[in-house]
């Protein structure tokens, strides 16, 4: 099985998700579908079925999370030693060239990533064309726009 990087954050994030999902989600939906079942018949009964749904969203997810957890590299960017270069949890300055517009993000694992809060995702473009670089080199991502360079500012392990 191949290993899933991700950092602390992300792995802490999962680990509540897993343990809200057992138990606050699943016990709620085990009582729903009491409840329904208890209203007599089944074949025509909406609640039922609703909460039957939801009951295979919870445990479809449940196990979703437990095998991204077993599967899980949870890497420490502060304790990176990397020189100076673009890696997994790295947290990267850029400037955009033709712009000027400056940007921060921090590559991180799928399940972590969010655009919003500067958190990009290890296997997006911008991401693949920032690992290996260093700060003064230049990245170009080939965004839905057209060509952008990216020139690194400053690359931080934090």
């Amino acid at each position: 099985m191949a290993t899933i990087p991700i950092t602390r954050r992300g792995a802490e994030k999962l680990k509540t998700e897993l343990h809200r999902l057992k138990t606050v989600d699943r016990p709620g939906v085990i009582t729903a579908i009491s409840d329904a079942r208890a209203q007599g018949d089944l074949s025509e009964n909406a609640e039922y079925e609703a909460a039957k749904d939801r009951q295979g969203f919870i445990e479809g997810r449940i196990k979703e999370i437990e095998s991204k957890l077993a599967a899980a590299q949870v890497i420490d960017p502060s304790t990176v030693e990397a020189g100076g270069k673009v890696v997994f949890g790295a947290t990267v300055e850029l400037e955009e060239e033709l712009s000027g517009d400056k940007v921060k993000y921090q590559i991180v694992g799928e399940d972590e990533a969010d655009l919003k809060h500067g958190l990009i995702n290890i296997s997006s473009p911008i991401a693949r064309a920032l690992i290996g670089k260093e700060e003064g080199d230049t990245a170009e991502v080939q965004a839905p726009g057209g060509l952008k360079r990216y020139e690194i500012v400053a690359v931080h392990y934090l």
